[in-house]
């Protein structure tokens, strides 16, 4: 096999990377950092979130890195857009917010991937190769900070740990769906019924008191089930 014919192949092999930041130096930073890395292919940059939409649509990146603050379209709504109109994309949120309403809104619309931006030099690899596989990556950061707000309301409320309401079933479950799997794939991989999976879900929901698939993807964050 020629030379030429190796770099084509690992091109078409590589994960393709569309960069979304307002700021300059930010996107240059990025680049400059997952240039280093072979399996990794910058193929666009973006200035915001309007941008980001019109070009995932051309370049079909298999990952976004998305700031949340952003001039014309915030990442989140950008995010939305974007996976609303293809599967193709994973996203991962890289922000300063840690705050668990941005995380919550992220996961809402379907994003797997919240770091922080102090952070991102040494979790950004492992998130993107995570989040191409369809798997959740979180910082450490943001699930050492969202199992403390959980200790402290289950302290409030008090409560036990709610985890161990759940059958041994349940938990399967909620880990299942937790890491993006939809009821038909956790029904194949548990070999159940699809239905017997929607009444799992609906029974560890309520034992948790949650309401739809981004609260039960945040407990698990909070649980450390998922990272």
């Amino acid at each position: 096999m020629k030379i030429a014919d190796i770099k084509i192949m690992k091109q078409r092999m590589a994960i393709k990377v569309l960069i979304v930041d307002d700021h300059g130096v930010v996107r240059k930073g990025l680049r400059l950092l997952l240039e280093q890395y072979p399996e990794l292919e910058v193929v666009g940059e973006a200035a915001n979130g309007r941008e980001a939409v019109a070009m995932a649509a051309v370049l079909l990146p298999n990952i976004i890195i998305m700031d949340v603050a952003m001039p014309i379209l915030n990442g989140i709504e950008a995010a939305d857009q974007i996976l609303r109109a293809s599967s193709h994309s994973g996203i991962v949120v890289l922000t300063m917010h840690a705050d668990e309403g941005y995380l919550l809104r992220a996961l809402h619309v379907g994003v797997k991937g919240y770091l922080l931006k102090e952070s991102a030099e040494e979790d950004l690899l492992a998130a993107i190769k995570t989040v191409a596989q369809g798997r959740p990556f979180f910082s450490r950061a943001i699930t050492e900070s969202l199992l403390e707000d959980y200790v402290r309301v289950l302290k409030q409320q008090g409560l036990s740990d709610t985890y161990d309401l759940l059958t041994a079933r349940e938990r399967e479950v909620l880990q299942l769906l937790a890491e993006g799997k939809t009821n038909k794939e956790a029904a194949t991989l548990l070999e159940i019924s699809p239905y017997t999976i929607e009444s799992h879900r609906t029974n560890l929901m309520q034992k948790l008191n949650i309401h739809n698939t981004a609260e039960i993807v945040l407990y698990a964050v909070r649980k450390g089930l998922v990272s």
